[in-house]
């Protein structure tokens, strides 16, 4: 029966799951192949001193203890201490006293020299030769000393020294310095000079430097500084591509594991989940929106065979900087839109899309540079008939893909050279989608029984040998065909049809009457061949046309999809001339249709020695063509062609078709018949428009009508059923 818009379609039988499952076991498999790679241990290259081979970034969150920065921090704190030394009280104290008692003993021959006893020059003989180490200045300051200030002096420079030497001295160098600063009150300036001469050479250091510890404060600063974490998120980059790979680079590295060549399970059952469900949705969405696709084998195997090449293209080069831009997946929505339609390679696309972005670390731009990019091909090349639409969409491909580089260039992805790659890959791709779509649909149409529009275009050419033909044996047929073709390319474009495919199935319908061209009226100049024939003999000869077209068809190495419009053009359709031929001979041998038995010897004739063969009509095109031929053929056996009578004509001839059942196995639909009606009634107004009567016309008429007044009794059936 005829389909309504929104009309349920069949319930999912068994053949239909056992097609998916078939079709989704070989998918994933297949899709599993782009795991092999994953699933191969391999040194990833990391280590301290190396060049990263590629950006890592870490896979989750972390919050780790880093010894290498740990161990700076330490090191640093313990840097910071200062030397120990090991200076004490009770030390400073012994040093002193026992540098008192070594001034006290070089002072004795100077005490002797002011003794009471000892006469001026006596004490100046003497104080001349006393402490060698004084100079010249000092000892004279020392021989002009007054006795009585003696005893007070030295008192003084033995207290200075004993309080210098209590004093922490690491380097006697400054010795001078802490006898002055500590010189006490009470003496003249030359007095203070003999009494730092007296001190300064027996100031010696009471504290040096220790090792021990030092080391100990180094360490217990150290051990006071907390262990260093770094707080690391998800994403965040460890080191980048050509990045020299440091100690604590290596830490956070790894820490995650990444220095392992370990197998990423958690990524290839992901990848296989990920093809399961492309899987899933692209053959429902086949099942639910294309069904004729969905019973057609060798298009699901174009589909997944395509579909799977791009996936693992994609999974091949990820991880790479610019290869995976020049990819040309944009060749498989021309591809699949010059073979199929653009809805089927949108939906492929948009899953490319998806496994694109997956396949190079969850990258937005990678999704949108395949899509945006293969989008602009699809709507560029439309359906391929003309090679200006192949060289458009390299154009609409390249400017698309630019476009995409340069939005994320503009977010910051990418610097000027990065861009300018990635832009030259874009081309670079675009220029090969363009090549591999060009040299491929063709090919791949032969390959699995896909007509394309370049193919249709040279079929329609009047130089094709078949055709050639049929204008010469049978001109006829010729111009019947030629006509059907305008009707069944205005009538399919208003329902959506495709015209091409149509208007060329058109031109080939009828080539099986090549075979034997007088039996078809079109093609008579004389005597009807029907007239000497049994009405059954007829229809043979009438079917017969069919089953020579298609072996004509074979032979000639037409495709198969139009090699299908032979037989479906008339269906199982009746040839209703004879049929009722028939029925009016075997009553009239009982006494004729107005008698019981008259009739019921016509209802006896066998109907199905009378209906082709079929199949009825398996696409809209097919059911187009049909309408299409018995309209020509009736509106042209009609004497008075105005709008009424032909509005009537092809009513009557829709109506016997729709009522005869013949579009019970197509997508027809009671809308697209209306649309076929008045396409049909449009196109032969135009085709068979009022013109000027002129004189010489009326003698030719009056002249024909004569003679098919001698002829009228032998004329054969007209064209306006199924019987042609």
């Amino acid at each position: 029966m005829l389909k309504e818009p929104h009309e349920p379609r069949l319930p999912f039988g068994r053949t239909d799951a056992a097609r998916l499952a078939v079709a989704a076991v070989l998918f994933v498999v297949a899709m599993a192949v782009g795991v092999v790679p994953d699933l191969s241990p391999s040194d990833p290259g990391l280590s301290v001193g190396a060049l990263a081979p590629s950006t890592v970034r870490a896979p989750h969150d972390a919050s780790i203890p880093n010894p290498i920065e740990t161990k700076a921090a330490q090191d640093a704190a313990a840097a910071a201490v200062t030397p120990r030394y090991d200076f004490t009280d009770q030390r400073a104290a012994a040093i002193a006293n026992q540098q008192v008692a070594v001034l006290t003993t070089s002072l004795v021959p100077v005490d002797s020299a002011f003794g009471a006893d000892k006469t001026p020059l006596q004490r100046q003989a003497e104080l001349a030769t006393v402490l060698p180490a004084l100079d010249s200045s000092d000892r004279q300051i020392l021989t002009a000393l007054d006795p009585d200030r003696w005893p007070e002096l030295r008192e003084a420079a033995l207290t200075l020294l004993g309080d210098v030497e209590r004093i922490e001295i690491r380097d006697r160098s400054k010795a001078s310095d802490l006898v002055a600063a500590n010189m006490p009150p009470g003496f003249s300036q030359s007095e203070q000079q003999l009494i730092s001469a007296l001190v300064t050479p027996v100031v010696v250091a009471n504290s040096s430097y220790s090792s021990v510890l030092t080391e100990q404060a180094r360490a217990a600063a150290s051990d006071s500084v907390d262990t260093v974490y770094n707080d690391i998120r998800e994403g965040e980059t460890l080191v980048t591509q050509g990045q020299r790979i440091s100690a604590a680079d290596m830490v956070r590295i790894t820490y995650f594991g990444l220095d392992k060549a370990t197998v990423p399970w958690g990524k290839a059952l992901a990848w296989v989940v990920l093809g399961i469900m492309v899987a899933a949705m692209l053959l429902a969405w086949l099942w639910r929106f294309r069904p004729d696709y969905w019973h057609r084998g060798r298009t699901l195997v174009l589909i997944g065979m395509i579909s799977v090449g791009a996936a693992l293209a994609e999974k091949l080069v990820a991880g790479h900087a610019w290869l995976p831009y020049a990819i040309p997946t944009a060749a498989v929505a021309m591809i699949l839109t010059v073979l199929l339609d653009a809805g089927a390679a949108m939906i492929v696309l948009a899953f490319l899309a998806v496994l694109a972005g997956i396949a190079g670390e969850l990258s937005l731009e990678l999704s949108s540079y395949v899509f945006f990019g293969g989008l602009a091909g699809l709507l560029a090349i439309g359906k391929g008939e003309r090679q200006q639409l192949f060289a458009r969409a390299a154009v609409a491909v390249a400017l698309a893909s630019i476009a995409v580089v340069g939005i994320f260039a503009l977010l910051g992805q990418h610097d000027a050279t990065g861009t300018l790659q990635l832009a030259l890959a874009a081309v670079l791709a675009s220029i090969i989608a363009t090549v591999v779509t060009l040299g491929s649909f063709t090919l791949l149409g032969n390959l699995f029984g896909i007509l394309t529009g370049s193919q249709l275009l040279e079929l329609a050419n009047p130089s094709q040998p078949l055709l050639r033909r049929l204008l010469t044996e049978a001109p006829g047929t010729y111009h019947h065909s030629l006509m059907v073709g305008n009707l069944a390319e205005r009538a399919a474009e208003a329902i959506g049809a495709d015209p091409l495919l149509v208007r060329v199935a058109a031109y080939y319908h009828d080539v099986g009457k090549l075979g034997n061209p007088p039996v078809f009226i079109e093609n008579q100049q004389g005597e009807n061949v029907h007239d000497q024939l049994e009405p059954e003999d007829s229809a043979a000869l009438l079917r017969q046309h069919i089953g020579d077209g298609v072996e004509l068809a074979y032979r000639a190495r037409l495709p198969k999809p139009l090699i299908s419009f032979i037989p479906e053009h008339h269906g199982t359709g009746l040839i209703s001339y004879f049929y009722a031929k028939a029925q009016e001979a075997a009553a009239a041998r009982h006494g004729g249709l107005a008698t019981a038995p008259g009739r019921a010897a016509a209802d006896k004739v066998d109907m199905r020695l009378y209906r082709h063969n079929g199949p009825k009509p398996q696409s809209r095109e097919a059911a187009v063509l049909m309408l299409a031929d018995g309209v020509e053929a009736a509106v042209r056996s009609l004497s008075s062609r105005d709008e009424a009578t032909i509005r009537a004509m092809v009513n009557q001839i829709i109506s016997e078709r729709l009522n005869d059942g013949q579009f019970s196995e197509c997508d027809l639909t009671m809308r697209d018949l209306e649309h076929v009606r008045e396409a049909f009634v449009g196109q032969l107004l135009g085709m068979y428009h009022q013109r000027i009567e002129y004189p010489q016309n009326k003698v030719v008429e009056g002249e024909t009508r004569r003679k098919r007044g001698r002829r009228h009794s032998k004329e054969a059936p007209a064209k306006g059923g199924a019987e042609h």
